[in-house]
């Protein structure tokens, strides 16, 4: 959240300085600030919204319910709150900036094609990823990223099309020119490859734990078989949210082409 106010506020001061313009920095730094608290309290919510879940009762799934509050009372966690994806795609993600506020969504697609001991090896995953407190990093991702592209699709739009620029600019502004560019080019980049290797360290510790608190590996090793088997694209995932889930959507959607062209 600090690199990403830094950034943030270094693209509005290029941007400002290249349009001789201090306002720009004043709304960037604002919105910087804006938006990491905003990231940090609702973008659970956010997520929950984006990808179409809906809150589950005990009556309506006992037997997800009954399997979820098990395992958080065996991880000694808070039971998360639970929602439901109506997806034939079998997935699953947990979000939440800390186990007292945090949520697991699982797919109906997840619920048809699993077994007890194999929905419980998924549920004890994303339980690991919020007992391990990976979620508030990978919540809060969905929003800055975004927030950074935006900035950046932004400033590249108005130095293409001029927006005022005076030709006769000094040194100075020309720096500053230089700098927006290149932080508007790399900064995504870069933020989604720190994301990235972050995330698949996490996954792998993920998988460690959820197997230590089933004591049955062989449940979780089975569901990702089964999941990483199904072809066809989740109708509800987007790519903001996409490395939330347990399994890559996109990439079910990669093999469905492939298998069809062979």
């Amino acid at each position: 959240m600090t690199t990403f106010l830094i950034v943030a506020i270094g693209l509005g001061w290029a941007v400002s300085a290249y349009f001789q313009s201090p306002v720009i920095l004043y709304i960037a730094v604002a919105l910087s600030i804006i938006m990491n608290v905003g990231s940090y309290w609702f973008s659970d919510k956010l997520v929950i919204k984006m990808s179409g879940a809906r809150p589950v009762t005990h009556q309506e799934f006992p037997d997800l319910w009954n399997s979820l509050e098990n395992l958080s009372i065996t991880a000694g966690l808070p039971m998360p709150k639970l929602y439901i994806i109506t997806d034939p795609s079998p997935n699953a993600f947990a979000t939440g900036r800390n186990p007292e506020h945090s949520a697991v969504a699982v797919t109906t697609g997840l619920l048809q094609i699993l077994d007890k001991a194999e929905l419980e090896g998924v549920l004890a995953h994303e339980l690991s990823h919020i007992g391990n407190r990976d979620m508030l990093v990978a919540t809060v991702v969905v929003v800055l990223v975004g927030f950074i592209a935006i900035l950046s699709d932004i400033f590249i739009r108005s130095a293409q099309f001029g927006g005022g620029r005076d030709r006769d600019a000094g040194k100075v502004q020309l720096v500053a020119f230089l700098a927006g560019i290149i932080l508007a080019l790399f900064a995504p980049l870069i933020a989604k490859l720190i994301h990235l290797a972050i995330s698949r360290k996490r996954e792998f510790l993920a998988d460690a734990s959820g197997a230590l608190l089933t004591r049955y590996p062989e449940g979780l090793a089975s569901a990702l078989q089964k999941i990483g088997g199904y072809v066809g694209p989740m109708r509800h995932a987007n790519h903001a949210t996409a490395h939330l889930f347990i399994s890559d959507p996109f990439d079910k959607e990669d093999r469905k082409s492939f298998f069809s062209k062979n």
